[in-house]
């Protein structure tokens, strides 16, 4: 027997069950993104290298991202993300769109980390955006979306939270402390490392990149100040905004959400999960200068991120994650022998062209057979057709559930089942 060839590290595959949770997730996504007027678009798979050098950060570009040379010698990577390709897009026809844009999208991402427990190389991710307006009630907006949408997969504010912080703040406490331009990347990527360190070891990181002891302690007091939010004017207005939305109990002030990646300017927040502190389950926040970056006018947006590996691994723990229909076909046709397979196949056919999802049984067998197969691919009821019922003009439907059979004529098969759906 050969070896079979084992899939590339870190990528998936989505077998049927699979499959229906990575759609069930996007039918959530889709139902939330519209109700708050949202409209659905997508970049290029492939993108230069170059988009994300500028503004995402040297450890996305250098460490994250799957980087290859075409044909011509152009570095050429797997997106990692979509925030750049849609500043690119924007300010590709930026004169010719209506503002505030509202768009939103779902699809395949890729990234070069460790694969681990909620997080692999490639995953699917909902990107949301609002562009073309600054005000505290657009970044109130995105995060009510986002409690919108855990709200409508049952995660209460008791197992989920948004944690919600400043960069503009952070940046002016992190000034009054003597940390200075040359080291602010350095004291965010030391703030964004705090709940993923022992305290020791996560002291020892800040000292080595650059942190003075005094700088250190001042700064684990700025970390543990949960009142710090009412020195932005901007953020009260946030939380006040969130408040008259109806989902404040969803919502709260943490120092130590910064977010890594470069073009942050303002508010920036994460979902996480309350009771453990796993991995975030989407973030995002302000982006004030990347369409001006990547050479349009200046416009500013806002918007987040979620992927698909980490939310369906929390609901699984609260046991939140629905009954999957894994087949579509509601009715099995059995074939009950050669003779009559012709009747079998024009049933399952004239069902179809009524927009019945059906399965034909492959072969003749078994009524016994054919009714396992039927009960465990889920599939509600079965229709059989033998000699006799041809003869007179019937066909017996057995409710595999209920196991009761009905004796139905053969030219009122359709609006039997239509009047079953309909209930």
């Amino acid at each position: 027997m050969e070896k079979i060839i084992t899939p590339v590290k870190g990528t998936r595959e989505f077998y049927p069950y699979e499959m229906a949770v990575r759609n069930w997730i996007y039918q959530n996504i889709r139902y939330v993104s519209e109700l708050f007027g949202y409209a659905e678009y997508d970049g290029p798979f492939l993108e230069s290298i170059d988009l994300y050098a500028a503004k995402s950060g040297e450890e996305l570009v250098k460490e994250q991202s799957f980087v290859f040379p075409d044909r011509g010698g152009n570095l050429i990577t797997l997106r990692p993300e979509l925030t750049p390709s849609l500043a690119r897009m924007v300010a590709q026809r930026q004169r010719q769109l209506i503002y505030p844009l509202r768009w939103w999208s779902f699809g395949p991402f890729w990234r070069y980390e460790k694969p681990q427990k909620g997080r692999t190389r490639e995953f699917f991710q909902w990107n949301i955006d609002l562009i073309g307006t600054h005000t505290p009630e657009a970044d109130a907006e995105l995060i009510a979306i986002a409690a919108e949408f855990l709200k409508q997969i049952d995660l209460t504010p008791e197992k989920v939270k948004i944690f919600v912080n400043d960069r503009q703040l952070m940046d002016l406490k992190l000034s009054e402390i003597g940390i200075d331009s040359s080291l602010l990347k350095n004291a965010l990527k030391i703030i964004d490392r705090r709940d993923k360190m022992r305290s020791d070891s996560w002291k020892e990181f800040a000292l080595e990149l650059g942190l003075t002891e005094e700088q250190f302690s001042e700064l684990s007091k700025i970390l543990a100040n949960k009142e710090l939010y009412k020195e932005s004017p901007n953020l009260v207005k946030v939380f006040s905004t969130l408040e008259n939305m109806g989902i404040k109990e969803y919502v709260e002030y943490d120092p130590m959400i910064v977010r890594g990646l470069d073009y942050y300017t303002g508010i920036v927040f994460e979902a996480r999960d309350v009771g453990k502190r796993s991995r975030a389950i989407l973030g995002g926040g302000r982006y004030d200068n990347l369409v001006n970056d990547l050479g349009g006018d200046p416009l500013t947006g806002i918007g987040f991120a979620m992927g698909d590996v980490v939310l369906p691994i929390i609901l699984d723990e609260y046991k939140l994650l629905p009954a999957m229909i894994i087949n579509p076909a509601i009715i099995l046709v059995t074939i009950f022998d050669a003779e009559t397979t012709s009747t079998s196949v024009s049933t399952a056919s004239e069902l179809r062209k009524a927009g019945i999802p059906v399965q034909l049984f492959p072969e003749a067998a078994k009524l016994g057979k054919q009714f396992k197969f039927a009960d465990r691919n889920g599939i509600r009821y079965a229709v059989v057709i033998g000699p006799d019922e041809i003869k007179e003009g019937i066909v017996q439907v057995k409710d595999m559930q209920t196991r009761e059979q009905v004796t139905v004529k053969s030219k009122d098969l359709i609006s039997y089942f239509k009047g079953l759906l309909a209930v």
